[in-house]
């Protein structure tokens, strides 16, 4: 499933040549996967409780096309569950004027134990059990 975050580019996201920043890319890339996991549910109250916590493990960014103040832009966010440790995030950066792909990111992360210091090995499990419709990023619906 494809989660959607709209954005539109403010002027504190853009460069001194009048288009966005590079970092501001992965900026609205981690605004739009944490949209997407409050809209399945996540309570950072519970999550923080039970001692747990997303880390980014690597992260890559194609800049496509250029954007430019007042631009507004579609985040579309899929999530992907390749290994017990880990997930990957790819999410696509949408102008809505034209349709143009403006950036690609794919991320790679995981679920800390905050207190062994280490990534779970269930990382879809706890994820579950932790959001009220793990469905809207692409694991199973909740159970009971």
């Amino acid at each position: 499933m494809t989660h959607s975050t709209h954005i539109i580019v403010r002027s504190d996201d853009i460069d001194t040549n009048g288009h966005v920043r590079g970092a501001q890319y992965l900026n609205y890339a981690v605004h739009a996967r944490w949209t997407a996991l409050f809209e399945a549910g996540l309570s950072l109250e519970k999550i923080t409780a039970a001692r747990l916590g997303p880390v980014d493990l690597d992260d890559s960014v194609k800049y496509l096309r250029e954007l430019t103040l007042g631009d507004e832009i579609d985040v579309h966010t899929r999530f992907e569950f390749p290994a017990p440790r880990y997930v990957k995030v790819i999410q696509s950066a949408v102008r809505r004027s034209d349709g143009a792909v403006t950036a690609e990111v794919v991320s790679t992360t995981g679920l800390m134990d905050l207190t062994e210091r280490k990534l779970v090995n269930d990382v879809a499990e706890l994820w579950s059990r932790f959001l009220r419709a793990p469905e809207l990023i692409g694991l199973p619906e909740a159970v009971g």
